[in-house]
């Protein structure tokens, strides 16, 4: 990182920053050609679980390349100034880079459920139909690297 005064080192600050955040941008290579979209999540242990329909372009995408970029921001607050040169941006983010698998098991699709659903909503005692977890793809990213950053903290 260039800017070594803003690297977050703490390593339970970065797990702070992607458990209490709600959206994370996954950012895929199709062959030469980036693609990035944004998702809900839930994080644990290193592992970040999201959902979604079982076709698409993003699964087409994983199907042929299983390497993932992430990304998740939060407290972004602008600070205003009197010249426009001294504008700046208060924030803390997470980048990171992994594998990304389609989780097919019926117990670990619905246990992954129940992480992103506690991230969303603090409960975790949701019920999941199994025709319903059986029709919704489950996607599992393996956390290989991530860095922290901050500005205005």
């Amino acid at each position: 990182m260039r800017k070594k005064d803003k690297e977050i080192q703490v390593p339970e600050k970065i797990g702070e920053i992607l458990s209490s955040n709600k959206i994370c941008r996954i950012a895929l290579s199709d062959g030469d050609a980036p693609y990035i979209v944004p998702m809900n999540y839930g994080y644990i242990e290193k592992k970040i679980y999201l959902h979604t329909a079982k076709v698409g372009k993003k699964i087409d995408i994983i199907r042929k390349n299983n390497k993932v970029c992430f990304e998740v921001t939060d407290s972004i607050e602008e600070l205003s100034a009197e010249k426009a040169c001294n504008f700046s941006t208060k924030y803390r983010c997470v980048i990171g880079f992994g594998t990304i698998k389609i989780v097919k098991d019926l117990d670990r699709k619905k246990q992954a459920l129940q992480i992103l659903m506690k991230q969303h909503t603090g409960e975790n005692n949701w019920q999941f139909p199994d025709a319903i977890v059986e029709k919704t793809m489950v996607l599992e990213i393996e956390i290989k690297s991530v860095t922290g950053k901050k500005s205005g903290f």
